[in-house]
């Protein structure tokens, strides 16, 4: 196939340079694992000098379209969930959207995320569930290590449902919504064991391959946290966000 280029006469132009190429491995032009030329062919292709062009593949390699299986080579990579996911979550941050925002998005991904678990379970995914519920009511009362645990299950059951639209398009929003909990937390003290009896009644629905049960229960433990969030008084507040986190 081979990457096309031309002459750029814009400001900011590594961004310019950046876009034209990820554009071309989003619509399957340049497929993963085919090599880049190097960086004073893509000077001359665009029309811009060897610095420009060196910033445009950092910005690539960034945002995990790019990498480089040894200093001299670089090729087209396939972006993994996490980072594309993490580029939409600082886009919220920077929007400064809100827990009703979050919420209402979060009422319609997690429990199709739940029913869709229920379909494939496996013995091996329902046992990692398991031990991560395990684990979140042994940290009871420890917001901190009680968000990291409650991600890791809905991102758990999200992965079970084997839709990777679904994955992508939830990851961002339940981050961002269940970092809240630390906000939550301190004036709904209640909110540690309702989350840790919603989560018993998702798992039990996964285990027993019980999609609507499992559509029901999560949907109920999304509404029943933002009764938290209403009681806690931040519906339309922004959640504070860990900048390492995301």
């Amino acid at each position: 196939m081979g990457l096309r280029g031309q002459p750029l006469k814009v400001n900011y132009a590594y961004r310019q340079i950046a876009d034209a190429i990820q554009a071309q491995i989003l619509d399957g032009s340049l497929p993963p694992g085919e090599r880049l030329p190097g960086e004073v062919a893509l000077a001359e292709m665009f029309s811009v000098t060897r610095s420009t062009v060196r910033e445009g593949l950092r910005q690539l390699e960034s945002d995990g379209l790019v990498h480089r299986p040894s200093p001299r080579r670089l090729e087209v990579a396939m972006p993994q969930i996490d980072q594309l996911a993490t580029r939409a979550g600082r886009a919220m941050v920077l929007m400064k959207v809100t827990f009703r925002e979050l919420w209402q998005v979060a009422l319609e991904t997690e429990p199709l995320a739940a029913a869709l678990a229920a379909e494939h379970a496996t013995p091996d995914t329902v046992a990692q569930l398991e031990e991560l519920h395990g684990l979140m009511i042994g940290a009871e009362r420890d917001a901190e290590e009680t968000i990291r645990l409650d991600t890791r299950f809905h991102a758990l059951i999200a992965e079970m449902s084997r839709n990777r639209v679904l994955i992508l398009a939830r990851e961002p929003v339940a981050l961002l919504l269940y970092r809240g909990f630390t906000q939550v937390a301190p004036k709904v003290p209640q909110a540690f064991g309702r989350q840790i009896e919603a989560h018993a009644h998702v798992l039990a629905a996964i285990r027993n391959r019980d999609p609507e049960t499992a559509r029901f229960w999560a949907r109920r433990h999304i509404e029943d946290f933002w009764r938290g969030i209403q009681i806690a008084g931040l519906e339309d507040e922004t959640p504070m966000t860990n900048a390492k986190a995301m």
